[in-house]
């Protein structure tokens, strides 16, 4: 009996702990809340994560992963590594700090961008084997009509989106082989607009075309010297709408000057004259 009286005793001294001391303990951490970031829009796979795709949402911590973002600072400017649904809580695992490879970049093709590939027609042609994905290029064409070497104005910064060996296999796909050597690509694909993809299949049929490595490293400041061929095409675009008595080679070169100028601010208005020079030969 008495052994009765001591374990009610306990049995009450525990609902008791129970009831106030572990209940409002579990209650108080199931109404803790955080924020997080979650996505606004359906975004694809090589997507830049900016301030519009993403907002800041209050959640209860219970059962939150370890690896959700929890600042917009650690998203913006990052790269999606995989299509993301809106309304979705955005993950470490979702970002990439590249977005480099070429299913990437075909994913935001948007019509106003296209990807077109090149013959390398020789190992020097390519670079010797040695261009990466996301390099800066200027395309050197060799006309064989004229024996005169070029870099049009129109191909002075085009992106490289991926080299593409014989087999098939694109630049970060490739492997060694048993004697530790790599089959070396022969196509080269590149960014492009329909202007520049229509000089490319122009030039390759009459020339030869050499990849001259301009910029590789910080995808911000390869952005640059996009900005800088696309500013080069809005300028003949309005030269076309424009009805003066500027002459063809007027308008080429101040398509050049263009170029030059957004040259001078990616590297510096004092670059010391050492920027890369450029065709006075106009597009067909």
């Amino acid at each position: 009996m008495k052994n009765r009286t001591v374990i009610g005793i306990i049995c009450i001294i525990l609902a008791l702990v129970v009831t106030f001391l572990v209940a409002p303990l579990v209650n108080k951490l199931s109404d803790s809340h955080t924020e997080i970031i979650r996505i606004k829009n359906d975004i694809i796979q090589g997507h830049m994560i900016s301030e519009s795709d993403v907002e800041i949402v209050t959640v209860g911590t219970e059962g939150l992963p370890s690896t959700v973002i929890t600042k917009k600072e650690t998203a913006i400017g990052k790269f999606a590594s995989c299509d993301i649904k809106a309304n979705t809580d955005l993950l470490q695992s979702m970002l990439t700090d590249k977005s480099d490879s070429a299913d990437d970049v075909f994913r935001t093709l948007d019509g106003k961008k296209q990807a077109i590939s090149i013959t390398i027609s020789s190992f020097a042609g390519g670079l010797s084997g040695k261009l990466e994905n996301g390099d800066i290029v200027s395309l050197i064409v060799f006309e064989k009509d004229t024996d005169e070497a070029i870099i049009p104005g129109g191909l002075t910064y085009v992106k490289v989106i991926t080299t593409t060996t014989a087999e098939g296999f694109d630049k970060d796909e490739v492997t060694p082989n048993e004697d530790g050597t790599y089959e070396l690509p022969t196509t080269l694909t590149l960014l492009v607009n329909p202007n520049q993809a229509k000089m490319l299949v122009g030039y390759e049929n009459k020339g030869v075309i050499h990849a001259d490595l301009v910029y590789r490293g910080d995808s911000e400041k390869a952005q640059k010297f996009l900005d800088a061929q696309d500013l080069y095409f809005e300028m003949l675009a309005e030269k076309e709408d424009d009805a003066s008595s500027e002459t063809e080679d007027d308008d080429e070169k101040n398509g050049n000057d263009i170029i030059q100028d957004a040259n001078d601010i990616i590297w510096g208005t004092n670059h010391g004259g050492n920027n890369p020079t450029y065709s006075e030969g106009g597009e067909e």
